[in-house]
């Protein structure tokens, strides 16, 4: 009996990551959606989580470009948001032209025991991988991630 012939999305490299995201995030979506968010508004207090509320924040279009959303799209999103107390819409104290967007102490409590179940998901999912291995892929991803587009 001759072997399948090998496909070729089964060694593309793009097919490969999406396939792999897919999986990875399908395991863990289901404690997102358990604590009200949705995806996009996981990404968006995950990505705004670090920030101290004071100062920095992130203009709408550079948090767009982090949680991989269209502009438009983000921009409803994150009024939503606002008004449901999760983050606050302020100007740039350096450039009053700016809006920023920052994560307010209830979006940091609602995003800080998912991003502990994050880490959780992370270790256990990379449980069979050794230290330099994991190490060494999140390198390389972080390579293709900071890569110019062409």
């Amino acid at each position: 009996m001759a072997a399948p012939a090998k496909r070729f999305i089964d060694d593309y490299l793009s097919y490969l990551l999406a396939r792999a995201s897919h999986a990875v995030y399908k395991e863990f979506d289901q404690q997102v959606r358990s604590a009200g968010l949705a995806s996009l508004e996981w990404r968006v207090l995950a990505t705004l989580s670090d920030g101290d509320g004071s100062t920095g924040g992130m203009t709408i279009g550079e948090l767009a470009q982090e949680v991989l959303a269209k502009q438009p799209t983000l921009t409803k999103l994150i009024q939503r948001m606002a008004d449901a107390g999760w983050v606050s819409i302020g100007a740039d104290p350096a450039d009053a032209r700016r809006t920023l967007v920052r994560a307010n102490a209830r979006g940091k409590r609602v995003v800080a025991r998912l991003i502990d179940a994050a880490r959780a998901h992370e270790t256990a999912l990379l449980a069979g991988l050794s230290a330099r291995e994991v190490t060494r892929l999140k390198a390389v991803l972080r390579g293709l991630v900071r890569r110019p587009a062409a």
